[in-house]
């Protein structure tokens, strides 16, 4: 017969069990299956943080590469006004702390994880930033920022220490930080890297021991050596998981180190047919290092895909880096692997287009829709779904072409993709009320940056995504406007005129989301949590063999 004085020493063990697995003073920071991660930034500054008058970046040097001239700030730190100090210094930010919000699916916040800033910060307001992706492992979480303090200027612009350019107008020096973190511990991992001297990381993806990152280098004017130098630091970057400093590039060399022209690491225009001249006469040589300039990246089937929506130079598309599946069974991306468009996806050169759209616009007609690929999701082998963020004017502007803006759904057919439609409804052009009323100036939507998705048990499927925004106060940097984040559910039956867009969740004045993800819906238990639960019913165990024996 057991004793009831046995029931109280039971009950506490099983107690201290729960609470060893669900102790939120122990494990806050744990994130829960199926549950939406939203990257977030807050400005931190203060009137003080910048000084009316204070020199921000260089504006001319002397021939010895010393300073002549800086820019000057004209407007002191409060926001976000502080964000017109971006005519004066088109390189301005500031450095702004990072969240992690844990979400239910339908948008309420149920915890906070705080990224400590004093190791790793991102840039206010550098709209391209923040993108989330899981490891292909399901184990961790990861992001792009930088090793810098809070509150310090110009960072997203400086030079990385062992990729210098002096001709970068901002001469400051600061690593570019990775961080992760794992979904089951809620630890932080920061690795500062090398990459992107002069510009911005955009996104990070452990898979198989390795980080692929994507971004964009250069801020100056230097030479083809200098140029060739940032080529190599673009595009598709890599370093082994806990390592720090150097990295690699992904992308076979195309042209000649040394050349102001032509010389890409991965995707070159010059290997695309120019469809104005006669067959086999490609496209002329771009900028050096510019036509790798990426911003989103997912990885799917064990491949690597890439997109880039910005800059004069290239295509505005959707990429494979590598031979599909080169990521299955440990494998890693080689150095020279090569980077392609996908079929069917847009191949015009960007200046082609931007040259026709200021015909169409002079002549008075509208001009041809342009993508402006961001974010993607595969919610299967023939299924794409494209986050086009739009082209940055207002409704109602001259010029405006909001045709391919918002989520795009591309279907595969006999190895080419097709655009099947564009979801808008609910989105673009939708105006933020509160943050319009509280800035002074309208904000509205304009398309979408970082999505991510999960395809339901009915079929269909349901897309999160973070928004971009435009609005009528020009003289600001226009990504320190409050966006949103939104869902949509798409089914065989969906089309763009009968589906829309719902908010989840405003972000307030004075704050941005960057990226999402969701977790697996298997979330490893902490380790410690296993070998303390596993003791506590080893007592429980051996307490009932005594009681019994």
């Amino acid at each position: 017969m057991q004793s009831v004085s046995q029931f109280p020493v039971k009950k506490a063990l099983v107690v201290a069990l729960l609470a060893a697995c669900y102790s939120q003073s122990t494990f806050a920071d744990t994130f829960l299956p199926g549950e939406l991660i939203v990257s977030r930034t807050v400005y931190d500054g203060t009137a003080s943080t910048v000084t009316i008058g204070q020199n921000l970046s260089a504006k001319t040097f002397n021939t010895d590469g010393t300073v002549a001239t800086y820019n000057v700030a004209t407007n002191d730190g409060s926001f976000a006004n502080v964000f017109k100090n971006e005519v004066p210094d088109p390189s301005f930010g500031i450095t702004s702390s990072i969240y992690l919000d844990h979400m239910t699916t339908s948008g309420a916040v149920t915890s906070t994880t705080a990224i400590d800033s004093s190791i790793m910060t991102t840039s206010f307001a550098s709209k391209s930033e923040l993108a989330l992706n899981v490891s292909t492992n399901g184990q961790s979480v990861t992001f792009m920022g930088y090793k810098a303090p809070t509150n310090t200027l110009d960072v997203s612009n400086s030079n990385t220490s062992q990729v210098f350019d002096p001709t970068n107008p901002v001469t400051s020096t600061f690593a570019r930080a990775i961080g992760s973190v794992n979904l089951s511990s809620g630890a932080l991992t920061v690795t500062d890297v090398n990459a992107y001297s002069g510009n911005n990381g955009r996104a990070a993806i452990e898979a198989n021991g390795q980080y692929y990152m994507v971004g964009n280098a250069g801020n100056g004017s230097g030479n083809g050596a200098t140029l060739s130098q940032l080529s190599d630091n673009t595009g598709v970057q890599t370093i082994a998981v806990g390592s720090s400093g150097n990295t690699t590039a992904i992308g076979v060399a195309q042209g000649t180190f040394g050349s102001a022209t032509g010389y890409q690491r991965g995707f070159s225009l010059a290997q695309l047919q120019d469809p104005t001249k006669a067959a086999g006469i490609n496209y002329a040589a771009d900028k050096t290092g510019k036509d790798d300039n990426f911003r989103g990246e997912t990885v799917f089937n064990d491949t690597l895909f890439v997109t880039k929506g910005s800059g004069s130079n290239g295509v505005d598309t959707v990429y494979q880096v590598g031979a599909t599946g080169a990521l299955a069974n440990g494998g890693v991306l080689p150095t020279n692997a090569p980077i392609t468009i996908l079929p069917g996806f847009n191949a015009v050169s960007e200046k082609v287009v931007e040259a026709n759209a200021a015909t169409a616009i002079a002549a008075g007609n509208t001009p041809l829709a342009s993508s402006h690929p961001f974010g993607i999701w595969f919610g299967d082998a023939n299924t794409l779904f494209v986050a086009d963020e739009g082209d940055g004017v207002r409704l109602g502007v001259a010029g405006k072409v909001s045709t391919l803006a918002g989520l795009q759904e591309w279907n595969l057919n006999s190895g080419v993709w097709s655009l099947t439609q564009t979801f808008q409804t609910g989105l673009v052009g939708f105006k933020d009320v509160a943050a319009s009323n509280s800035l002074g100036w309208t904000v509205q939507e304009d398309g979408l940056r970082n999505i991510t998705g999960e395809k339901n048990a009915d079929g269909t499927f349901t897309i999160f995504g973070t928004t971009s925004t435009v609005s009528n106060e020009l003289t600001h940097d226009l990504g320190a406007d409050p966006n949103a984040i939104v869902s949509i559910v798409i089914g065989a039956n969906s089309t763009f005129a009968n589906t829309s867009f719902s908010v989840l969740s405003n972000a307030a004045v004075g704050q941005r989301f960057g990226g999402v993800a969701l977790t697996p819906a298997a979330v490893p238990v902490p380790a410690a949590v296993w070998l303390f639960g596993s003791g506590l019913l080893g007592l429980v165990g051996a307490s009932r063999k005594r009681k019994t024996a």
